[in-house]
């Protein structure tokens, strides 16, 4: 059974990476230029130095034909590289779910497949995301990206561990209701969640002048796409889960 749940996660998977792909291919990319252009404008008009240290950095930071990989190329691999993060996330998230079923959450395969998807974006994805959000080309110091990844990380941790103890409370409820086990678990979900972001160091390296509207517009479709990807996840694991049950029967 487990080999099976596995299969249906690596296919599945697969198949909501491709159409997470296409939302940030139609709807992504877009920002993704108007952030570089943006960038590549700022480095043409600063003034050159006379050392040969700032021709390294433009060469560095050069996004079009003549970069290592160049934009038509990296565009083309962005379908590539969803699907290979829907594969290894299928395959992580099936074996989870099979430790699940029968164990915690709704008894039906379905509803453990959406419920499960939900908790997974919001702990790996929303929880993160809110503290750290993501930022288009020519914002950000390169200097700083080792630790702006640590935080990011560390919330991704916190995501999950609240999750785990939001589970694990809600189990240990003996009063009779949906509603004691989801206040519980909401509650003790959110008091390591909301720690987290007010401890952890804020980081804001958004330069000034940069376009209010770009930036916000570059983050909805970031996040926008994790949430294609985990709402797509979530319905086809189910609906494929609900197809084998019918042919079983």
């Amino acid at each position: 059974m487990v080999r099976t749940l596995v299969v249906r996660g690596l296919l599945v998977g697969l198949l909501a990476g491709l159409v997470a792909g296409a939302f940030a291919f139609f709807v992504g990319e877009p920002r993704v230029d108007a952030a570089i252009a943006l960038e590549e404008a700022a480095a043409s008009a600063a003034p050159s130095e006379p050392h040969g240290h700032d021709d390294g950095a433009a060469a560095s930071h050069d996004h079009g034909e003549e970069a290592v990989v160049s934009r038509p190329v990296q565009k083309a691999g962005l379908f590539l590289a969803t699907g290979l993060y829907g594969v290894a996330v299928g395959g992580v998230f099936a074996l989870v779910f099979a430790g699940l079923r029968g164990r915690v959450g709704p008894r039906s395969e379905p509803g453990l497949a959406v419920a499960a998807a939900a908790a997974a974006f919001g702990a790996i994805i929303l929880v993160p995301f809110l503290k750290y959000p993501a930022n288009p080309p020519a914002v950000g110091d390169p200097e700083t990206i080792n630790s702006r990844t640590v935080l990011y990380v560390v919330m991704v941790l916190v995501g999950l561990a609240s999750i785990a103890i939001a589970v694990a409370a809600a189990r240990r409820v003996t009063v009779p209701g949906v509603w004691a086990k989801g206040l519980v678990a909401g509650a003790t979900f959110l008091v390591p969640v909301i720690a987290a972001w007010a401890l952890l160091p804020r980081v804001d390296e958004v330069p000034t002048g940069f376009p209010a509207a770009l930036l916000w517009d570059f983050r909805v479709a970031s996040l926008g796409t994790q949430l294609v990807f985990w709402a797509a996840f979530g319905l086809l694991f189910a609906a494929a889960g609900e197809r084998v049950k019918a042919r079983v029967s």
